[in-house]
């Protein structure tokens, strides 16, 4: 999408002289060199896959995903909260607080990304009308009094508010780094990852120290103010005139069938992957007697190991095939999930667990950037003309929020009753979550299936 030699320069042609006196060659020519010199200066790209705007950048963006998504990755200690405090405690659908706020965001991504190519000159101010909207939500939040108050609030209104601050940073992503996309994807969502570390010990204290009214009225003006700064160095490397050209809604990816194959093991993948996060503290409280704060750090540990996944599945997509980088994803998540959740007899065990769940599974989506890879050049061989990386994002991300909206509901139906429950819970397979386990797992495993379709040749 963005190139490194990229130079606006002003034409070769000189303005007549004033008397009209003929000008020799040779000052001529020095004259065009210091015009062309001047208006190189003036108007030269600054570089990608480097250099200090590059990097401000990428900071910026790693430091709106933390704060954005941070939160809704948070969302355990906020379900372990309200499933046992007033008014809130023994009321049905808290998980869909967690899941609408997450899917949501990644329904509308399509819809953000084709609206901010279609106003392209304003989009990089988006960013703060999305954050403001986000404080508000989190603000009107705080006088909920019933569930279904939370799920507009906490739950649709954030996300849309986020998806409207974070679509900016995947729109210019792709101008700013080229040959180091894979990574540069990898470092942004790490973000999420280590939000996650820090968000769940904090609003654990916060929640038992101050309420979940004044929980959320405090994070709503922090998160403003934390993040309004950051919106000026979320900003396009092309000028608007060489990117106009890029149609808003771009769908030519929906007449190659591989991404119609990707997306399917995408949606299935999504639709057990949050699970874990939403129901691990409650688990480990419930099954194996932690204590508060003993049942946050199931998240915290999660987010520690996704983290480095998510960098380091950045590099690996830099390099090999991306089939390849998702199998391993889906071959530790899946071991992950089935023998050392479902094993689980004790805390240090499920905390291993975590780890390894959240270094393989929290890596599944920084593997995108080489699915937009393969379907852009995919595209090309069959002759379909351009691809925008950008839309195939979005709709990966769709596909994600599907997934994730869907499993909400689910883990209710899956939960409920406690079915499968043993006489003893020393195994979380004997334990009222063993559909929650092997359904995670499963969805864990067909999310791989893009590495047997590229073997069978149908990929």
């Amino acid at each position: 999408m963005a190139s490194r030699d990229i130079e606006l320069e002003p034409s070769a042609g000189l303005p007549p002289r004033i008397d009209g006196s003929t000008t020799p060659i040779g000052e001529s020519n020095l004259c065009l060199s210091s015009q062309l010199e001047e208006g190189r200066q003036e108007f030269s790209l600054p570089p990608v896959d480097g250099g200090k705007d590059a990097w401000l950048f990428l900071a910026a963006c790693f430091a709106i995903d933390a704060l954005v998504w941070g939160f809704p990755f948070a969302f355990g200690v906020f379900q372990d909260y309200y499933s046992t405090h007033e008014p809130f405690a023994n009321s049905p659908n808290i998980a869909v607080i967690g899941t609408c706020a997450m899917g949501v965001m990644y329904l509308t991504a399509p819809l953000i990304i084709g609206l901010c190519r279609m106003f392209g000159r304003w989009a990089r101010w988006t960013p703060l009308l999305g954050l403001f909207i986000m404080s508000l939500s989190l603000a009107m939040s705080s006088f909920s009094t019933k569930i279904s108050h939370l799920i507009v609030t906490q739950g649709a209104l954030y996300a849309l508010g986020g998806s409207i601050a974070y679509c900016p940073c995947i729109l210019y992503i792709d101008e700013w780094f080229v040959q180091r996309k894979g990574l540069a994807y990898g470092i942004m969502w790490s973000g999420t990852s280590l939000a996650g570390v820090l968000l769940p010990l904090l609003l654990e204290f916060l929640l038992h120290a101050l309420g979940f009214r004044m929980t959320l009225r405090l994070w709503s003006g922090l998160l403003f103010v934390l993040t309004a700064p950051l919106a000026w160095f979320i900003k396009p490397r092309l000028p608007h005139s060489a990117t106009s050209h890029a149609k808003p809604f771009h769908l030519k990816m929906f007449m190659i069938p591989s991404f119609w194959l990707y997306q399917l093991a995408n949606v299935v993948e999504a639709t057990g992957f949050f699970l874990p996060g939403i129901y691990l503290p409650t688990y480990a409280r419930s099954a194996l007697g932690a204590a508060s704060y003993g049942s946050a750090t199931t998240i915290l540990l999660v987010n520690v190991a996704s983290v480095f996944g998510c960098v380091v599945m950045g590099w690996f997509i830099d390099r090999f095939h991306v089939t390849t980088c998702i199998m391993l994803s889906t071959i530790g998540a899946t071991l992950g999930v089935l023998l050392l959740w479902g094993l689980s007899s004790s805390l240090p065990l499920l905390y291993f667990f975590c780890v390894v769940y959240g270094f393989f599974a929290g890596s599944y989506s920084s593997a995108w950037p080489g699915i937009m890879k393969d379907i852009v050049s995919k595209g090309e061989r069959i002759g379909g003309g351009y691809i925008d990386p950008t839309m195939v994002f979005g709709w990966l991300a769709a596909g994600r929020g599907i997934g994730n909206v869907v499993s909400g509901p689910l883990s209710e139906s899956l939960v409920q009753g406690m079915p499968w429950r043993g006489d003893t819970a020393a195994y979380g397979y004997g334990s009222g979550y063993r559909s929650l386990i092997v359904f995670t797992g499963v969805t864990a495993l067909v999310g791989g299936a893009s590495f047997i379709w590229k073997r069978l040749g149908i990929l």
